[in-house]
């Protein structure tokens, strides 16, 4: 019974020693936050324009999206005249008779036919290379604008130039037999 007691009252020692031990304060101290660019990277490459909101370049984010938007217009609207161009194509190389909705059956040759078909299927194909270059321009521009994103910028930054004349003289030589004359450009930059 007496060990029993005696393993209680240490246990609520230590216990109370936890419970009410004074902290040590300690003064925070307030470093800026460093800001990833290769956060901004993977957030451009998972949603383009969201690396641009992540570096508080909201400004760009629309033209992100029109550029998506303009060139994927141009990327559909041949792919579609592709088509069309593939379908007269062979409409008329088969010599079809029946009924067909094409405006370019009837007005074109067939080998006219394959010269707007395979226009189309160049600019198709050369919209969604555009478009592959614009997705990967947003995330370097993402990550270039992260890189600078605690970069200083102030008036305390400048660079002056200023012309010199040095004239030299060389030790155990006459009077003005050793004197060298030289032009300079001093450049002073102050932060």
């Amino acid at each position: 019974m007496f060990r029993v007691k005696c393993l209680w009252i240490f246990v609520l020692l230590l216990m109370s020693n936890t419970i009410f031990a004074q902290t040590a304060t300690t003064v925070a101290t307030s470093e800026p936050k460093l800001h990833s660019p290769h956060k901004a990277s993977l957030y451009s490459a998972v949603l383009p324009g969201l690396g641009q909101a992540y570096n508080q370049k909201y400004w760009k984010i629309p033209i992100v999206y029109a550029g998506i938007g303009t060139i994927s217009y141009l990327a559909i609207t041949n792919r579609n005249e592709y088509r069309l161009a593939k379908e007269a194509q062979v409409y008329v190389s088969n010599g079809e008779e029946y009924p067909i909705e094409n405006k370019y059956v009837g007005k074109y040759s067939s080998t006219d036919l394959i010269t707007i078909r395979d226009y189309y299927r160049r600019n198709t194909e050369v919209s969604w290379i555009f478009l592959g270059l614009w997705y990967i321009l947003n995330i370097v521009d993402a990550t270039v604008d992260a890189h600078f994103f605690n970069y200083d910028i102030s008036d305390e930054i400048s660079l002056q130039l200023q012309p010199g004349f040095q004239l030299q003289t060389v030790p155990n030589t006459p009077k003005m037999a050793g004197i060298n004359q030289q032009t300079l450009l001093t450049f002073r930059i102050s932060f």
